[in-house]
């Protein structure tokens, strides 16, 4: 399997592979700011979430996805995220199906978790390409990958259908292994800013 599971401790965040222990944990964290309720992306519903949990686990079975729980640093799980897309000969992921508890949005945890992704990605798996995708509509997703480093791609027109019935445009967004060692200066900096 590539990339191989892994658990990555930060100062505000802790990545770790996904478990089914981790569920009543997930529905509580889902329920806060009733994110599941959000029109422009897919939180699972707190009663949706062993099912979630259950086509993530099943999707890195087929070596397709890499999911984690993303959880404060005493161990509270507060989100997911994942590498999905993985294609190990092209050496290329996309960092996504990604969410916070409301309760953690805004504050050091995604800086340092896709910090920690990243460096992961390219230095230690040596990945030439890492993707980051989202609905168009959705503001507050953009604004954030940008101030990751990432650049716009492009959007993909009628990407998908969303469970609402709606067409979604995806931006599509990536970082270069080439543009990594200026994107992990800019994220440490935004790191040592909130310490």
């Amino acid at each position: 399997m590539w990339p191989q599971p892994i658990t990555l401790c930060g100062t505000h965040a802790k990545l770790t592979p996904l478990s089914y222990a981790h569920l009543p944990a997930l529905q509580k964290a889902a329920t806060t700011g009733d994110l599941h309720k959000l029109w422009y992306t897919t939180v699972p519903a707190p009663l949706d979430m062993e099912r979630d949990i259950a086509r993530r686990l099943e999707l890195q079975a087929q070596g397709n996805m890499l999911p984690f729980t993303v959880m404060t640093p005493d161990g509270t799980p507060v989100g997911m995220t994942t590498f999905m897309n993985i294609d190990a000969v092209n050496k290329r992921l996309e960092i996504g199906s990604t969410w916070y508890a409301s309760t953690v949005q805004r504050t050091g945890l995604n800086t340092e978790a896709k910090c920690m992704l990243l460096t992961y990605a390219f230095e230690v798996n040596d990945c030439i390409a890492v993707e980051f995708r989202t609905h168009f509509m959705n503001q507050q997703s953009r604004r954030a990958i940008e101030r990751l480093g990432a650049k716009l791609d492009g959007v993909l027109r009628n990407h998908m259908v969303m469970s609402d019935g709606t067409l979604r445009d995806t931006a599509v967004y990536s970082i270069l292994a080439h543009e990594w060692p200026a994107v992990r200066s800019n994220l440490q900096w935004r790191l040592e800013k909130t310490h």
